[in-house]
């Protein structure tokens, strides 16, 4: 099938079968489908193997199973659903989904959305990742699940002896990639103008795929939002959080028989029980600011140097970026505590998230307290956890490329949402609404907010897909990053440019 969409159950040919979708308005989706063989029984922790063709037609009206997890119940937190409540759980979670305005030869513009979730959970069927905006205006929106967890991330490449366990996650969005290289220009798409785009886990992961020579040339540019380069896990570090998950779920290191067989929702349990509470201890003696317990490994196959160095080597030369960051990120994780206790917090651990010596810890912190005379424990805490984790990573790595010679643009989510009396601030994920233009979540952004900011963050978007360059509809003159003059494009109700001090 060719041309713009009209048919309400489009049907296209792929290389691995005919996919059957839906149509409204002008916008073909098609949902749920395969881009590797289910990843179960012996393929557990394996990296993913090519799917064999199906016959007939595929049914792709509904989304795929999503990669087994914790879903935060309805009512306990603030933000959007961001996994999919309701949707079913298993391992055969290796699907795709796309939106199109139009098949055949268009040669459009792809997008492929990689979700976060800190690598415990999330999926693509989350409602607010849903593609039409992208589709409305000219892309080909492509979102894609990967394996989490301990499914994605267990290092047991030698208590197992199964290369490529610790990056498997990694290596799914490989093989999404391929499947888009490979089928995207049947629902429209050019596969030489591919761009990936990630939030936070999704984010980190894109820093990961630019090091990785199995991703070479699979994307043009890249869209990193709250995450960049810097979150890879040392081989000692996640060798120490495998053999810990395999004690709490009771298997045996060598056991790969025990592991293929573990019941999925149990080991899942031990994985997130683990990320969940002891994390600390972990990761002891990890990078500054790595505080998730499963992430991409330098393995050194995969990942064979940490993701900044190898970029900053010259790796992804050629990948133009945009790379983004909220205000205020960490206050999604302290919104809760009362106002009432806030003095009362201890100081943050500098050395936590920037180590160093105990005289750089106290210089450190007197440049914080310099700089926030007013704050309390509390405002330290976010600003301090939020650079280290998210803020520093991201001026590294746009210094990297900037260095190197590549296009690269920054930019600061600076628009504070009036909820909770405006506890949760420039959050984590406050962009997300606004990145995907669709703003109809008031628990989150309230009742009215600026529906013009959505424009430029999802125009910017949609600019830098197409053209390589996010300037123009309502946003100044945005130049490309530089260490000396270190220009920031501040997104909030009126943007403006502000120097990154």
């Amino acid at each position: 099938m060719t041309g713009t969409v009209q048919d309400h159950e489009p049907v296209v040919r792929t290389r691995s079968g005919d996919v059957r979708g839906q149509a409204s308005k002008g916008i073909a989706r098609f949902l749920g489908v395969p881009y590797a063989s289910p990843p179960v029984g012996a393929a557990r922790h394996r990296p993913p193997a090519r799917r064999e063709p199906w016959t007939g037609e595929l049914d792709a009206t509904r989304f795929g199973d999503i990669c087994p997890q914790f879903v935060i119940p309805e009512g306990m937190s603030p933000l959007p659903d961001l996994a999919g409540r309701g949707l079913p759980m298993s391992e055969d979670c290796l699907t795709l989904n796309i939106w199109t305005a139009e098949l055949g030869d268009a040669r459009r513009p792809v997008l492929v959305w990689i979700h976060g979730g800190a690598f415990m959970g999330g999926s693509s069927a989350a409602p607010i990742y849903e593609g039409t905006s992208f589709a409305r205006d000219g892309v080909v929106f492509v979102s894609i699940n990967y394996r989490l967890h301990a499914l994605g991330y267990l290092f047991v490449d030698e208590l197992m002896g199964l290369p490529g366990a610790g990056n498997c996650g990694v290596l799914d969005q490989v093989a999404a990639l391929e499947w888009v290289r490979d089928n995207v220009a049947q629902f429209g798409g050019d596969p030489d103008v591919v761009t990936v785009v990630g939030e936070s886990a999704g984010a980190m992961s894109i820093g990961a795929l630019m090091a990785n020579p199995e991703a070479h040339g699979l994307f043009r540019r890249a869209i990193l939002l709250s995450g960049a380069a810097h979150h890879t896990l040392k081989p000692d570090s996640a060798a120490r959080v495998a053999r810990r998950v395999l004690e709490h779920a009771g298997i045996a290191p060598g056991d790969r028989d025990g592991l293929f067989r573990h019941d999925v929702n149990m080991l899942t349990m031990s994985a997130q029980q683990i990320g969940f509470m002891e994390t600390d201890s972990l990761l002891s003696d990890e990078h500054p600011g790595v505080r998730t317990v499963f992430a991409p490994v330098i393995d050194g196959t995969t990942l064979p140097e940490r993701a900044i160095d190898a970029i900053a080597r010259g790796v992804s030369d050629g990948v133009d970026v945009l790379i983004g960051t909220c205000e205020e990120e960490y206050r999604l994780f302290v919104f809760s505590v009362p106002e009432s206790m806030r003095a009362m917090m201890p100081t943050p651990r500098i050395d936590t998230y920037f180590g160093g010596t105990a005289q750089s810890v106290d210089e450190v912190s007197n440049v914080y307290r310099l700089a926030r005379p007013r704050a309390d424990p509390l405002d330290l805490a976010v600003a301090v956890a939020g650079d280290a984790m998210i803020g520093i990573p991201a001026v590294r790595l746009a210094e990297a490329k900037s260095i190197r010679g590549d296009a690269v643009w920054l930019e600061r989510f600076a628009w504070r949402t009036p909820v909770l009396d405006g506890a949760l601030g420039a959050c984590h994920a406050l962009d997300l609404p606004f990145l995907f233009d669709d703003l109809s979540h008031p628990e989150f952004l309230g009742e009215d907010p600026p529906s013009a900011l959505a424009g430029d963050v999802h125009g910017a978007c949609v600019r830098f897909a197409r053209d390589g360059d996010p300037n123009g509809g309502r946003l100044p003159p945005w130049p490309c990053y530089d260490r000396a003059e270190r220009r920031v494009l501040r997104l909030d109700v009126d943007p403006s440019l502000v120097r990154d001090d």
